[in-house]
């Protein structure tokens, strides 16, 4: 999800199980060969211990725009890493960010690119510097370590900062307690990065009271949501809270599972599956709840096959009613069946907006994600100013966006101009399109990518912006998003758009999903240029301005005329 895939290993004929499971057992709590490869001379680790390095919230990568004049020359790949933060919810105060924006420049690329589970990743590190940059992230009280691997990752939660509210207080509360909850506790982390006590290749083993010997079978994502505003996508999420709001107040949660966007191309046993209500907890049990469902999924998920190994296909091929029965039977009280609260918003919280306390947060749009100085663009700066300044607390969204907390009403002239003077555009002068677009990173740090993904769909957005603004359209809400492979990091499962890489210049196009993250689109052409994405969607939106409804969204027109009538729309090259 802005987040790079690892790389699926082939099953292993030993026992059944993927090549992951034997790695992961032989391990040593996570440990493997990673302190001594580590201390090498080498630019690269192991195939082992590469996927080992996940765990402690890092991959192995290559700069594949290098790759062409690297062989041309006789020489190998350009090893580079790319690190991942740990940040539940999404929040981090003034010193943590900056610190993390001097990482940026000492340790990796110059950029920190913003994930759709509202975390930073680092790319471009090179080897000897990838303990520096883990132990920093350490260093600002932040951690990397379940940030990959096949354990529960970044907790989601709507960053906003409202004060006096405790609604968003109990969701990133209960974020950051099932985070540290889920946490592996393997002490490997620290000998490793952190100079713990024991950097001995017979390392004894750790317990893990949740995970176990071999962990879970695949990575765990989770999220909580309000259901006025389902910013972080909790049916995407394998498991997901939606808050049961009483009088103000979180009572409980309706407990969702089975959420994720991944599929593999050519494999029809892989889909894209949104996430199913399973049962109820009083607020009180929401740590005993997301424990019983991940170690369901520990205890019963596919360690044979990585590609079918999520627990959205425990959900699909069990079905929610044996998916309860077993549930039971981890739960410490009886199965109460979910509320079925339903979803009714969605917010990008760009702007300004008064946080309820006097102060008010700024919501600044980064597009793609990404913070970096490029020409007269100069956000890294401008960010870096502004939190210098007036010591301010950050947020990470889901739409890779940050938001600047704790300001005086005094500061907003200030703030505005610092942005204007580095090239920054205000919200109100940005397209819906861009404002609600995600793209995942995809070449030419991610090895999964078979396209482009960051760097071409500001191009198709621009393009796009022309065509609105002559159909009179430009006011419409139309979130689009673009990955580099069917993994789907960035939701395009769920988007009103979604572009996925299909080969090279090409990408399958999806429609008919809803900005509220509440349905599944569907696959209206594969194989289209990228040269033809936007003259294709030119036709689709004439008719939508000609045959919508009072008030219908794009991806509702799309999902109430379907696919067979909206390519009747499109020229004979497109259809």
């Amino acid at each position: 999800m802005t987040n790079e895939n690892e790389t699926v290993v082939d099953e292993a004929p030993e026992s059944g199980r993927s090549a992951v499971e034997i790695i992961k057992e032989n391990s040593r709590s996570l440990r493997g060969t990673l302190s001594l490869e580590l201390a090498g001379a080498d630019d690269h680790f192991s195939d082992d211990s590469k996927q080992l390095l996940k765990f402690h919230g890092s991959y192995q990568q290559e700069d594949r725009d290098a790759r062409k004049n690297r062989r041309s020359d006789g020489l190998g790949k350009h090893y580079m890493f790319m690190v991942r933060g740990r940040i539940p919810g999404g929040k981090m105060t003034a010193k943590q960010y900056l610190a993390l924006d001097q990482l940026a420049e000492s340790h990796a690329n110059g950029t920190i690119r913003l994930t759709s589970r509202q975390s930073i990743q680092f790319h471009g590190i090179l080897k000897n510097n990838l303990k520096g940059v883990i132990a920093g992230i350490n260093e600002c009280m932040l951690s990397t370590l379940s940030a990959c691997g096949d354990v529960n990752r970044n907790v989601m939660a709507c960053p906003v900062p409202m004060k006096n509210d405790k609604v968003h207080q109990s969701l990133q509360d209960d974020a950051y307690a099932i985070a540290m909850h889920l946490a592996p506790q393997s002490t490997a982390y620290h000998e490793i990065w952190l100079n713990g006590k024991s950097l001995s290749e017979t390392a004894t083993e750790d317990f893990e009271p949740i995970y176990g010997k071999l962990y879970l079978p695949r990575k765990f994502k989770t999220g909580l949501t309000a259901p006025h505003d389902n910013c972080i996508d909790v049916f995407s999420q394998d498991l997901g809270f939606v808050a049961d709001i009483k009088n103000g107040e979180v009572v409980g949660y309706d407990v969702l599972v089975g959420g994720g966007m991944g599929k593999t191309h050519g494999k029809a046993t892989t889909f894209p599956h949104l996430s199913i209500p399973i049962c109820y907890v009083p607020r009180e049990d929401v740590l005993k709840g997301a424990e019983a469902v991940i170690t369901l999924y520990r205890d019963h998920g596919n360690r044979a096959d990585r590609k079918r190994a999520r627990i959205k296909y425990l959900v699909a091929d069990w079905g929610v009613e044996k998916f309860r029965e077993v549930l039971k039977g981890y739960l410490t009280k009886p199965l109460v069946l979910p509320k079925n609260i339903q979803i009714t918003g969605y917010e990008t919280h760009l702007g300004w907006h008064a946080q309820g306390d006097g102060k008010f947060f700024y919501g600044v749009s980064v597009e793609s994600g990404r913070i970096k100085d490029e020409g007269d663009f100069k956000l890294r700066t401008a960010l870096r100013t502004i939190i210098t300044k007036f010591d301010t607390e950050v947020r990470l969204t889901a739409i890779q966006d940050i938001l600047i907390c704790d300001l005086p009403e005094s500061a907003k002239q200030e703030i505005e101009a610092i942005l204007t003077s580095h090239g920054v555009k205000k919200p109100q002068d940005l397209s819906n399109i861009q404002k609600y677009s995600l793209a995942c990173p995809a070449i030419p740090t991610c090895g999964l990518a078979i396209s482009e993904s960051e760097r071409a769909l500001p191009g198709v957005i621009d393009e796009m912006e022309v065509v609105l603004n002559e159909l009179d359209l430009a006011n419409e809400i139309i979130n689009i998003r673009m990955t580099g492979c069917p993994n789907g990091c960035v939701r395009p499962y769920q988007s009103e758009i979604g572009f996925v890489g299909r080969s090279g210049e090409k990408y399958m196009v999806f429609v008919g999903g809803h900005v509220n993250g509440t349905r599944l689109n569907f696959m209206l052409k594969d194989l289209v240029l990228k040269s033809d994405i936007v003259p294709m969607f030119r036709h689709l939106f004439v008719d939508f301005k000609g045959k919508r409804a009072q008030g219908e969204t794009f991806g509702d027109y799309c999902n109430r005329l379907g696919k067979d009538y909206l390519l009747t729309l499109l020229p004979a090259k497109a259809s």
